[in-house]
């Protein structure tokens, strides 16, 4: 009974780390590395887990060989006889652990100046992308200032290209992670981060905020799309591009009553934004809305009329009384903001 009883308290833990293996999300684990940086991590973890491993197995041993060697025999009741010191095992129990550790301690030394190098890669030179990224709650603004236009919630690199990343944040403190790529760096205000990450394949990474930073922080997510390099430097120049006004006739309502009711004035659509909200210019090609929910009409109109409702906290003013025909027309303008085609 009291083995059911023990074992029972240990059920929620082993629940808990069962569910850990079912979240189901493509790109976002450390255990599938895409990257240098996060192929060094890998090799880490494994290193250490394979040091664990050998003390952990050694420790069992010894203590299951002295545990069946020197068990009391039947009717044996004298004192086993009395040992006070050891050298040889006193030396070597203390050179081993001193061994293990060099073994952890070199990779790591090493990697850390490798994970501190922001130094741009010299066969890419002037043409490094440095992104400055500022934290805000709860959604992520990417400046391209080199190039001269803002992103939001989506930032965009090249394939096999050291990618500069300087960290701000806005309000309170975030904490800059994609798992697939590299470590995580906080964004801290008054304080300046820097990171480098590279992609190797073309894909989609997902990132998260790794610092509880209000409400909404499990809702913080954005994305890293990695392309080859002439679809990036495609998809800069289209960013690039002056803004042209809306061909079908729902779209260019949407731009009037985009601008009558204040969104430009939170919203960027071209060329460099601000803190007050995600730039739009390419909004068309977002598979989310608030970072998190699929990017369809209910979910877009949802966030639109009640942004609190969907994620606690955020500064989105809200639109509850905006007409459907407004709301039709605004939507229809939303989904025309594409540069990539």
């Amino acid at each position: 009974m009291k083995l059911w009883k023990t074992a029972w308290r240990f059920l929620p833990l082993s629940l808990l780390l069962f569910l850990t293996g079912c979240l189901g999300e493509t790109n976002l684990t450390a255990l599938d590395p895409k990257g240098p940086q996060s192929q060094w991590l890998f090799d880490n973890m494994l290193l250490s887990l394979y040091v664990m491993a050998l003390v952990t197995i050694v420790v069992f041993a010894i203590f299951f060989i002295i545990l069946a060697k020197f068990r009391r025999a039947p009717g044996d009741d004298e004192i086993p006889k009395q040992v006070h010191g050891n050298t040889a095992l006193e030396i070597t129990w203390t050179v081993i652990p001193i061994i293990l550790l060099t073994i952890l301690a070199v990779p790591t030394i090493t990697g850390q100046f490798m994970l501190a190098d922001t130094e741009p890669d010299p066969e890419v030179g002037e043409d490094t992308v440095y992104i400055k990224v500022i934290g805000h709650q709860f959604w992520w603004q990417f400046d391209y200032e080199d190039e001269g236009f803002t992103a939001g919630q989506e930032v965009y690199i090249p394939v096999g290209e050291k990618v500069i990343f300087e960290l701000h944040a806005q309000d309170v403190q975030h904490s800059f992670w994609v798992p697939a790529l590299g470590g995580k760096v906080d964004t801290i205000p008054g304080i300046t981060n820097h990171l480098w990450l590279e992609a190797d394949e073309p894909g989609v990474f997902k990132g998260k905020c790794a610092e509880l930073c209000g409400p909404a922080h499990a809702l913080m997510d954005f994305k890293v799309i990695a392309l080859e390099r002439n679809d990036y430097d495609a998809w800069v120049a289209g960013m690039q591009a002056e803004v042209e006004e809306p061909t079908e006739t729902l779209a260019a309502q949407g731009r009037q009553v985009f601008e009558a009711n204040g969104c430009i004035g939170c919203h960027a659509i071209g060329g460099m934004g601000t803190a007050a909200g995600p730039a739009l210019s390419d909004y068309a090609n977002r598979t989310v809305v608030a970072g998190y929910l699929e990017n369809t009409d209910e979910n877009l109109e949802a966030w639109i009329r009640d942004p609190e409702s969907l994620k606690q906290g955020n500064n989105m003013l809200a639109y509850p009384d905006m007409s459907d025909a407004d709301m039709e027309a605004l939507i229809a303008y939303l989904r025309s903001l594409d540069v990539q085609n």
